[in-house]
C-alpha cells in the first residue's frame, strides 16, 4: 500500500508550514510567532507578526507592512505574477503572489514545487489569506486590486463569512446611505463617526465619502497609512488629523473615521454630540447592531460573503478544498456534500476583529 505525501502546505504550531523535506519548513505563512521567512498575504495584525528574520508580500503592500512590522524588518515586496524561486535545506518552491480583492497588497500565494530530494506533493497549491471576491461590477473596491482567480490543485480559502445568510448589498446604495446619514447629521449640528478598522475598511470607507458635505477627519491609526496608500496612487478624499485643534472644525458638521477602539473614550467626547456607524459585513445582521448600540450600521465588508466563497471555489477547479478562518466546517460540509469535493479545515489562531483593533490601539498611542 502506497504512503500518502506529506502535503506541501500543512498546519504547523506556528501556522501554516511550506516543507518539501529537509527537516524544516522551506517558510512559514502568515506566521504568528517568528519565522525565518515569513510569507505575508496581508498587513492585518492577525496575519503579520513582527520578528521574522525576512518578509515576502505582494508590491502594493511593502509599504503597510514596513509601516507595521517597524523600520527595521527586512520587507521584499514582489509583483503580483512574478513567481520567484524559494530554496531551502529539502529542495526549491516557485512561489507566486495573484490580487486577493482584500486590502491594499493582499494577495493569494501560488505554490509549485520546483525541486524536492526527497518525495514531495507536486500538485499546484493556492493559499488564498482573506479575500473579497464577486461577480457583480458594480462591487469595485478602489483602494485594492480586484481579485483574481487563480487555477489550482488544493485550494485553501479563508471563510470569515462562510455562511449563507451572508450576500452583501450593492455597495454603491451603502455608500449612497451612509453619505446620506452625514447629511442629515451635519443638518441636526451632530458630528459623524464612522468606525472602521485602520488598514483597509478604513481607507475603503475614505474612497466612498461625499467631500461636498463637509470636513473629513481621520484619528491617528487611520491617518498613519494613508501615505502608503497614496503611494501606490490610490485616490482619496482631503482628511485632517483629529488633532485636539482640529476636532473644533469637525464638530457638529464633519465626519471622522475611526477605530471600533474608540468607543466611550474622552477622544470621541471631544467631538461633542455624535452619532455613529459600523462599517462591517457584520451589520447585516440587525441584532448585531443593536447589541453594540450603533446608531447607525454600513454593510460595506472587504471579505467573501457566501457566493463570493463558491465562486472562488468554483473559479480554481480544485478538487481538494481546506477551509480555515471563520465559518469553516459548514463551509467544507456544503462543499463536501453538494460539490463532491475533497475538503478539510486548518486550525489557525487568526483572531480577526480583537487582534486588529489591537493593532489600531498600538499604532495611535498618545492621541
Amino acid at each position: 500500500m502506497a504512503t500518502a505525501l506529506p502535503p506541501l502546505v500543512c498546519a504547523a504550531p506556528g501556522g501554516l508550514a511550506v516543507d518539501v523535506g529537509g527537516g524544516e519548513p522551506l517558510a512559514m505563512i502568515d506566521p504568528w510567532r517568528p519565522a525565518h521567512l515569513a510569507i505575508i498575504t496581508h498587513a492585518h495584525a492577525d496575519h503579520a507578526y513582527r520578528g521574522s528574520q525576512r518578509y515576502l508580500c505582494a508590491q502594493p503592500g511593502a509599504g503597510v507592512l514596513r509601516a507595521r512590522m517597524g523600520k527595521d524588518a527586512v520587507v521584499e515586496g514582489v509583483p503580483y505574477g512574478q513567481p520567484l524561486r524559494v530554496e531551502g535545506r529539502g529542495g526549491a518552491v516557485e512561489i507566486t503572489f495573484f490580487p486577493a480583492g482584500h486590502v491594499l497588497g493582499s494577495a493569494q500565494v501560488r505554490l509549485r514545487v520546483l525541486e524536492s530530494r526527497f518525495p514531495a506533493d507536486e500538485r499546484t497549491w493556492v493559499v488564498t489569506g482573506d479575500c473579497n471576491f464577486t461577480a457583480r461590477e458594480t462591487d469595485p473596491n478602489p483602494t485594492c486590486a480586484r481579485f483574481e482567480p487563480v487555477r489550482c490543485d488544493v485550494l485553501l480559502v479563508e471563510s470569515t463569512f462562510g455562511l449563507p445568510i451572508y450576500r452583501w448589498p450593492d455597495p454603491r446604495e451603502e455608500f449612497a446611505g451612509l453619505n446620506q446619514w452625514w447629511r442629515a447629521n451635519a443638518a441636526a449640528g451632530r458630528t459623524s463617526i464612522v468606525l472602521a478598522y485602520g488598514l483597509g475598511k478604513a481607507q475603503r470607507v475614505l474612497a466612498g465619502l461625499d467631500p461636498t458635505i463637509g470636513p473629513i477627519g481621520v484619528h491617528g491609526a487611520v491617518e498613519k497609512l494613508i501615505p502608503e496608500y497614496k503611494n501606490e496612487g490610490v485616490a482619496l478624499p482631503e482628511t485632517v488629523h483629529t488633532t485636539q485643534k482640529a476636532r473644533k472644525g469637525l464638530r457638529g458638521v464633519g465626519l471622522v473615521v475611526a477605530p471600533p477602539g474608540i468607543l466611550g473614550t474622552a477622544w470621541l467626547r471631544g467631538l461633542g454630540d455624535s452619532r455613529t456607524s459600523m462599517a462591517s459585513g457584520f451589520m447585516l445582521v440587525r441584532g448585531r447592531r443593536r447589541w453594540r448600540s450603533f446608531d447607525h450600521g454600513c454593510v460595506i465588508s472587504d471579505h467573501a460573503d457566501w457566493p463570493g466563497l463558491l465562486g472562488i471555489v468554483e473559479a480554481s477547479g480544485a478538487k481538494a478544498v481546506g477551509v480555515t478562518h471563520g465559518a469553516s466546517e459548514p463551509l467544507a460540509k456544503y462543499l463536501r456534500e453538494t460539490r463532491g469535493l475533497e475538503t478539510f479545515t486548518v486550525p489557525t489562531r487568526y483572531r480577526g476583529e480583537a487582534q486588529e483593533v489591537a493593532a489600531d490601539v498600538e499604532a495611535s498611542e498618545g492621541e
